[in-house]
């Protein structure tokens, strides 16, 4: 082999080693090349269902944009959590790319489109379609969409998540622990809701699916 193909054999060798390390199934099922990259599947479920007992969320059929997002701000501290950070920290940028387009492409679970115009009595039912205008708080599928499905890249989906990972969502926005929203859009709806509207609303969403409401 001559001098030009040396080179050329180690670039064909290194382009290899890093298609098998962006393998979204090895990166989900085993964790990234660094060890401190666990296996997904440990909190979130072999197919992405999530842990609701444990409240940890659904992943599958995420915008593959959002959960990057997510990753990033985890690797940088910017979303705080001490499970993730560490994971994110340690994915590669083409691991991270494999492993949330694969969870984009896994189905959301079905749900009946629940619109505004919907009948509302329930306090949960109220913040989710009507909103607390006189507070400044619109309602929740203005921007996640009918029945909270999700919408785009920015607005993700809130059914199919358990009541507790949203409750806890809402929490961490309304304490200032979590503040990667855009223009603090969460932190301002979050810190005018009560307590009990936390969960009223957060179990209104999960309820809506089977899988969101188990626990």
């Amino acid at each position: 082999m001559n001098d030009f193909c040396w080179p050329l054999a180690g670039l064909l060798l290194a382009v290899s080693v890093s298609t098998q390390a962006a393998d979204p199934l090895a990166v989900y099922g085993k964790g990234g090349t660094n060890p401190a990259a666990m296996a997904c599947t440990s909190c979130h479920g072999t197919e992405g269902e999530g842990l609701a007992a444990a409240g940890f969320p659904r992943l599958a059929g995420l915008s593959a944009v959002y959960l990057k997002k997510q990753l990033a701000d985890f690797a940088s501290a910017e979303r705080v959590n001490p499970i993730m950070q560490p994971i994110a920290a340690a994915l590669s940028a083409e691991e991270a790319d494999a492993v949330t387009a694969m969870l984009a492409s896994k189905p959301q679970p079905p749900v009946e489109r629940i619109s505004r115009a919907a009948l509302a009595e329930e306090p949960g039912a109220v913040l989710a379609l009507r909103g607390a205008w006189e507070r400044n708080i619109p309602e929740c599928v203005a921007c996640h969409g009918p029945s909270g499905v999700g919408v785009g890249d920015t607005f993700p989906p809130l059914v199919g998540q358990s009541a507790q990972y949203l409750s806890a969502q809402l929490l961490a926005w309304q304490q200032g622990t979590r503040k990667n929203d855009p223009n603090d859009l969460m932190g301002h709806i979050a810190r005018s809701l009560s307590q009990d509207e936390i969960k009223a609303v957060s179990a209104y969403f999960a309820n809506l699916t089977e899988a969101g409401a188990g626990q």
